[in-house]
Formats: structure tokens, C-alpha cells, sequence
């Protein structure tokens, strides 16, 4: 009897220590993110300006293209029937209202006005380059991060696995695998830290610079229909022909 009642205290004895072994790998493995960068160390610095960086020209671009658009047909058939009425300070007043780059580049050709269809389709081509330029604000900031993350992070692996073979020389071997183990994983934050960061710019500036194309081609399709409202003939011009016919 007292045989079987010590077996049963060594195996809850046992237990009991099993249990707080466990306890003791969950705590450590419950690390915090914060906790877990920083142990990368110095290089995760730069990388976490990076991502600030990209997540601020996102937000940026984002918002502004999103501002830019238009409805086209509905603001072309405004600014035509101003024209058309010979009213051209009234259609400029419209264009100042509405701060589009629409707007702005079909401003410069309405300034135009009485000079040659050349002299306004340059107005237009010149205006259209400078709002391309505002769209395309800050996109080589999000294509450099793409591509400088990841090598920040892979030359945080590269210096964090010379550290530990360092380290493995000063003790001349006499280490055990949980030490290599810890030096190379605390290595490898940098090289994912960066590669997430420059997917995910690298995945943004895709995507925005399509958004941009979309937005350009929207912009030259309105200028060309801009410039075939001009040519075509007025209803004062189709009057006096009628007349001339009669």
C-alpha cells in the first residue's frame, strides 16, 4: 500500500514538473513582434523606415487618384456648351472650381482660344505632361524601397551568421546546437522583415502604377475629344451656311 501510494506521488511529482517545463517553453515562445524584431537587430532600423516610408507615398498616391477622377462625359458636354455660347470666361471660372487634372489641362487650351488648333493642342500636350508628372509623384520612392528592403534584410542575415561562426571561434567549437540555432534564426529576421516589406511595396507600386496608366489613358482619350469639339462646326457657323444655301 505504501508502495503504490509513493508511485502515485512520483507520477503526479512528475507531472507537475512536465507541466511547468511546458509552461516554461510557452512563455518563451509567447515572445511579443516588438520583442521579436528587435532582435535583429541594428538593420531592422532602416527597414522600419522604409516601411513607413512606403506605407506613407501608399496612403499618399492612393488618396491623390482617387481625388483625380472625373466624370468626363458630363464635364465635357459643360465646358462645350460654354464654349459653344462663346461664353470662354465662364468655362475657365468652371475650370478653376473643380481642381482636376482634367480640368487644369483642358484650362490651358481654353487660354488658347483664337489662336491655331496647333497652338491649343500644344497647350494641352504641355499641360498634360505636367499632370502626368504630379500622378507619377513619389513612385520611384515605393520602386527603390521594393528593391532596397530585401538586400538590407538578406546583408542583416549575412552579418548576423558572421556574429555567430565568431562566436563559434572564440569557443573554439565547445557550443551546442540550441547556440548555432538561436544566432541563425535571430539572422533570418532581417532577410523576412525585408522581403515582406518589399512585396508588399513591390505588390502597391503595380498596382498604383496601373491605376495611373488608367488614369492617363482617360485624360488623352478626354483632350482628343476635347479638340474634336473644337473643330467641329458651331451652330452659329451651321446657321449662316444654311443661310448662304437659302
Amino acid at each position: 500500500m505504501q508502495a503504490l501510494f509513493f508511485i502515485l506521488i512520483q507520477s503526479q511529482s512528475d507531472t507537475t514538473t512536465a507541466a511547468d517545463t511546458l509552461g516554461l517553453a510557452a512563455q518563451e515562445e509567447s515572445m511579443s513582434m516588438f520583442e521579436l524584431l528587435a532582435e535583429g537587430g541594428v538593420l531592422m532600423i532602416p527597414l522600419f523606415i522604409l516601411s513607413l516610408v512606403a506605407i506613407f507615398v501608399i496612403a499618399e498616391r492612393w488618396r491623390s487618384l482617387n481625388n483625380s477622377r472625373i466624370e468626363v462625359d458630363g464635364f465635357l458636354r459643360t465646358v462645350g456648351s460654354m464654349l459653344k455660347d462663346g461664353d470662354r470666361q465662364r468655362a475657365l471660372t468652371y475650370c478653376d472650381g473643380i481642381d482636376k487634372p482634367l480640368a487644369r489641362i483642358l484650362k490651358a487650351g481654353i487660354r488658347r482660344l483664337g489662336r491655331s488648333i496647333r497652338d491649343i493642342e500644344d497647350a494641352i500636350h504641355n499641360a498634360g505632361k505636367k499632370e502626368i508628372y504630379h500622378l507619377e509623384k513619389r513612385m520611384n520612392w515605393l520602386a527603390t524601397i521594393a528593391g532596397v528592403a530585401p538586400l538590407i534584410g538578406f546583408t542583416g542575415t549575412v552579418t548576423g551568421m558572421i556574429e555567430a561562426f565568431m562566436d563559434i571561434q572564440s569557443l573554439q567549437g565547445n557550443v551546442n546546437p540550441s547556440v548555432l540555432a538561436g544566432g541563425i534564426w535571430e539572422a533570418l529576421i532581417t532577410t523576412a522583415t525585408g522581403l515582406i516589406v518589399g512585396i508588399i511595396a513591390y505588390g502597391f507600386y503595380n498596382f498604383l502604377l496601373g491605376k495611373i496608366n488608367r488614369t492617363v489613358h482617360e485624360l488623352e482619350n478626354a483632350s482628343a475629344d476635347f479638340i474634336d469639339m473644337l473643330q467641329a462646326p458651331s451652330k452659329n457657323e451651321n446657321n449662316k451656311e444654311r443661310q448662304k444655301v437659302g
